[in-house]
């Protein structure tokens, strides 16, 4: 008997595998999940900080029992599943099966992982094992109660109101929350009018120009809000300075709407023929 123990998913992978390693490896599968929750209420306790309940897959006992007999015969034990979050809880229960049933004792468990079949990346993965991530195992186990508290309980609602053969597990049902959510903040949203406001200098204008420019704005401003009385001290203190008196509305529109007085001759045309 080999004193190496590979578990791999597929059985066709197995026997690629052992044609890689040699006589000193031994390659089983587990065709899959060896374990699931059990069909029955309760399978995961969310008051018991979602405590999950497993059973073995019966269609699976049988390759479940040629591991176990296996891992007692082998000195180490590597379990090469799928590098991914389902591979990884394989990996897992895997692991928890045989301490359960007491064969692995003294024995090296350890985790190999290779994204490609190629001899080289396989002899790679196995000389350098890690052990199993809780982390990706943590995250199987929480998509699976998903679809045990939600999905197992929306399904058959569909059925009935909609079609049967509809599903609504961990991507259906978060992804309709999300739709109805942005649906809701639509429906609620109420349109309305704002204006800003932008400052444009000129980009050439020297800091002096410049903030004479502000003052000046800050200026008229501040003389448009200002009393009757006040606007007329301001005007004496614009001709004090020096500084052009600004025109009032009616000036602006005088003046730049000047027309001829009516009733005036032509200019004569001082150019003789």
């Amino acid at each position: 008997m080999a004193s190496n123990l590979l578990i791999v998913e597929s059985p066709s992978k197995a026997k690629t595998l052992k044609k890689y390693l040699g006589k000193d490896f031994e390659v089983l599968a587990s065709y899959g999940h060896v374990r699931d929750l059990v069909p029955k209420t309760g399978a995961v306790d969310p008051e018991d900080n979602f405590r999950m309940t497993y059973e073995l897959i019966d269609r699976n006992t049988k390759h479940v029992d040629a591991i176990t007999k296996a891992v007692k015969a082998a000195d180490t034990v590597l379990l090469a599943t799928d590098p991914d979050r389902e591979g990884e809880a394989i990996a897992w229960h895997l692991s928890e099966i045989l301490k359960s049933r007491k064969a692995l004792k003294d024995k090296k468990l350890k985790r190999v992982v290779f994204y490609e079949i190629t001899e080289g990346a396989v002899k790679d993965a196995v000389r350098n094992p890690r052990a199993i991530s809780m982390d990706l195992v943590n995250a199987q186990q929480a998509r699976r109660a998903l679809d045990y508290l939600v999905g197992f309980n929306l399904s058959p609602l569909l059925w009935k109101k909609i079609r049967r053969g509809l599903s609504a597990g961990r991507v259906q049902s978060p992804a309709l929350r999300l739709i109805c959510e942005r649906e809701a903040e639509i429906e609620k949203f109420k349109s309305q009018e704002y204006w800003t406001i932008h400052f444009d200098s000129e980009k050439d204008a020297s800091p002096s120009r410049r903030s004479s420019r502000i003052s000046t704005a800050r200026s008229l401003t501040s003389l448009r809000s200002a009393t009757p009385r006040a606007r007329r001290k301001s005007a004496s203190s614009w001709s004090r300075t020096g500084v052009a008196k600004p025109l009032s509305r009616r000036s602006r529109r005088s003046a730049s709407c000047v027309r001829p007085p009516p009733h005036s001759p032509p200019p004569r045309c001082s150019r003789k023929p």
